[in-house]
């Protein structure tokens, strides 16, 4: 048995399929297909049922995957083990990122990161939350800066900042006189809400106590872009919500129509996340070190109430 076959046994669990498996696992079906027969003949089982289309994993080859996980995983630390012995900070990092996070944030940090930690090759993907979950469960993530809590036994949650919701309230709104406004003012109806999927979404429905599924009488949107958003209340259609990073580049005109909530500000909590196995800690600790220090200074709120990025 070789930590080899083990690999090549996970690629067949997730892909479902030997071809797919060995092509992401950048090698030949064939080579492949006889290190899995290899091991199934070492214990003497059947790890997978290839007479079904995708190919099944037998009820023993789910115990067998299960471990097969947790032997790769110590294996992986062993290396860990070593590069943190020496300081050493550098390697392959695959780091996930929600889309309402990543245009505001990745400028921020990663210029700082590369320049003080050269010898990491930052691999940067940008998925929404259950994505990240699912890849960061089956190892294709090391770690992701995503809204928390999520409530997930198996990942570690390390917040990284508070960042408050701001209302962007055109001038025809009814919210238009108000110097702060408060969750009360809030009327589902007539908030522009990113599409289904975004958990910022999820939030402001969870702020203003509605039900999960929210569709406007006269239209509907499928947008993930605030900037859409914001052009849409300008055109007298409903006011939106905003993270408070994505107000720091509206113009002058735009920066007119915020409208800041009355403290404690409803905030989301963003953290950075990974597997309780950690894995590459030395890494993780650094990008946690650098964000921190950088947006500590872009966001200056202190009194906030965090808002659930999950769903009611």
């Amino acid at each position: 048995m070789t930590i080899t076959q083990l690999q090549y046994v996970l690629a067949v669990a997730e892909y479902q399929n030997f071809t797919l498996a060995a092509e992401k696992s950048f090698v030949t079906q064939p080579t492949l297909s006889m290190q899995v027969q290899k091991l199934e003949d070492e214990l003497d089982v059947l790890i997978f049922d290839r007479g079904k289309k995708p190919i099944a994993i037998t009820e023993i080859g789910k115990k067998i995957v299960a471990q097969a996980k947790n032997i790769v995983a110590e294996a992986e630390r062993m290396k860990d083990i070593v590069d943190q012995d020496k300081g050493y900070v550098g390697g392959d990092f695959v780091l996930g990122i929600i889309p309402t996070v990543m245009p505001t944030l990745l400028p921020m940090f990663l210029p700082t990161f590369v320049k003080k930690f050269p010898k990491v090759n930052l691999i940067i993907k940008e998925q929404p939350t259950d994505t990240l979950i699912r890849n960061l469960e089956d190892n294709h993530l090391d770690a992701a800066i995503a809204a928390t809590p999520l409530e997930v036994d198996f990942l570690i949650e390390r917040p990284l900042y508070y960042e408050p919701f701001v209302g962007y309230v055109p001038s025809s709104h009814r919210l238009s006189q108000l110097k702060e406004i408060t969750t009360t003012d809030l009327d589902i109806s007539d908030i522009l809400l990113l599409q289904d999927g975004h958990c910022f979404r999820d939030g402001v429905i969870n702020l203003c106590k509605s039900p999960k599924n929210i569709q406007s009488e006269h239209f509907q949107i499928q947008s993930g872009s605030f900037e859409t958003l914001v052009n849409l209340s300008n055109e007298g259609l409903g006011m939106t919500l905003l993270p408070y990073l994505n107000t720091l580049d509206l113009d002058k005109q735009k920066t007119a129509n915020l409208k800041h909530f009355k403290k404690p500000s409803p905030a989301r909590e963003i953290s950075l996340i990974y597997h309780k196995s950690e894995l590459k800690m030395q890494i993780t600790e650094a990008l946690k070190d650098t964000i921190s220090g950088i947006v500590r200074g872009a966001i200056a709120f202190q009194d906030v109430e965090i808002v659930s990025p999950l769903n009611n």
